[in-house]
């Protein structure tokens, strides 16, 4: 295969080995790079002798072979290796992760969706201005703590506790994630605490021969959310308890804010409730027990939000079953997923409650094995 003259340039017993490498060197690496001092017809051959190495992959001509042989200082000769080292590229979302990861993180702030984080983000920043606006007559409005819903709340530094981030997302995903119409939200929610004293509510004692059997927060669901039972049977006599309306509504926000202390917000920040309309008739029903009904509606609505996770309506006579389905045209759809209507009898209750909650926390009288109430 090769020509020759290159052999007899290689071998000749009158010249050295060493000189004639460079001349022979393209025959063996087949390289696209020519000895710099190669003549043209030296050129020439490599080139030939290339191709046609090509396309005999593994039979080496003797010819060949004699041109390959080289000082063992040559052979041991490689090409130096090039490291490239590549810079990490950190995206935007990375990024985000890690400001995020920079703050406390509790087990409900890890489910916050990305769009949710930055609604928060946002909506933290205004928390100053927020309580300017809700507390005008405080000298040290935009700096002073206070405390909601059993936590403490710092303008100055509000995602130094994840719970707050947890409380301040209800507000927002109440509103679709809106930071400017969540914070006439919460303006108006702080506004409606301070007029209405809701501190002292929990101070404050309600006769228990209207109001002992009304109520009962009893055991957890399987999730550990608190449950609460509404029993509106539980004084036969209606006309008291709803004959004087704002006593009413002040024990029921008072039910509402004992409810509220028993949630973390780390791990857990919503409750079940149970309304229990066994001994209820359409006769119980005036304009007091309407009127009562519609104000507690609006403020669990306006200043309580995503506290529920599910209602159950239970005992429900048919009379007053048109109740229900009359609300539904004016709940939004949302908070109307959370409910459901029960039938009566304890079937009904085991198949629509065990789901949701354990019958070792279920009491007896709803089906279940606990001594409730």
């Amino acid at each position: 295969m090769s020509d020759p003259t290159t052999v007899q340039t290689t071998v000749a017993p009158e010249q050295p080995a060493p000189p004639a490498v460079p001349e022979v060197k393209p025959v063996l690496e087949a390289s696209n790079e020519a000895p710099q001092e190669a003549t043209a017809e030296t050129k020439e051959t490599a080139k030939a002798d290339t191709v046609e190495e090509t396309s005999a992959t593994d039979a080496t001509p003797q010819s060949d072979m004699l041109a390959t042989k080289a000082t063992p200082a040559e052979s041991d000769k490689k090409e130096p290796i090039t490291t490239v080292t590549s810079t990490p590229v950190t995206t935007a979302a990375e990024t985000k992760n890690a400001d995020e990861d920079k703050e406390p993180q509790n087990t409900l702030t890890r489910s916050f969706t990305n769009a949710e984080w930055d609604a928060l983000k946002k909506f933290r920043t205004e928390l100053p201005d927020i309580f300017a606006e809700s507390y005008p007559d405080k000298a040290d409005n935009k700096t002073a703590p206070i405390t909601f819903w059993g936590v403490p709340i710092d303008p100055q530094s509000p995602k130094s506790d994840a719970r707050v981030s947890v409380i301040l997302m209800k507000f927002l995903r109440a509103r679709n994630l809106n930071p400017t119409a969540a914070r006439e939200m919460l303006v108006n929610t702080l506004r409606w605490r301070e007029s209405f004293n809701v501190e002292s509510l929990l101070k404050e004692e309600f006769p228990q021969d209207i109001f002992g059997g009304m109520a009962k927060i009893s055991g957890v669901d399987k999730d550990k959310r608190p449950v609460v039972y509404n029993v509106y049977g539980g004084n036969s006599d209606l006309k008291a308890v709803f004959s004087d309306v704002q006593r009413f509504i002040r024990w029921r926000v008072a039910l509402q804010e004992r409810s509220i202390l028993l949630l973390d917000f780390n791990e857990v920040d919503q409750m079940i409730q149970i309304h229990d309309y066994a001994g209820v008739s359409m006769s119980s029903r005036d304009a007091n027990s309407k009127a009562a009904a519609s104000e507690a509606s609006n403020i669990f609505s306006s200043h309580y939000p995503e506290t529920l996770y599910r209602k159950f309506f239970i005992n429900v006579p048919t009379l007053l079953s048109w109740i229900f389905w009359a609300f539904k045209a004016i709940i939004p759809s949302a908070t109307m997923a959370k409910m459901s209507m029960v039938g009566t009898g304890e079937s009904a209750l085991r198949k629509a409650l065990l789901p949701y909650i354990d019958t070792k926390q279920l009491p007896k009288r709803y089906g279940g094995e606990a001594e409730g109430f």
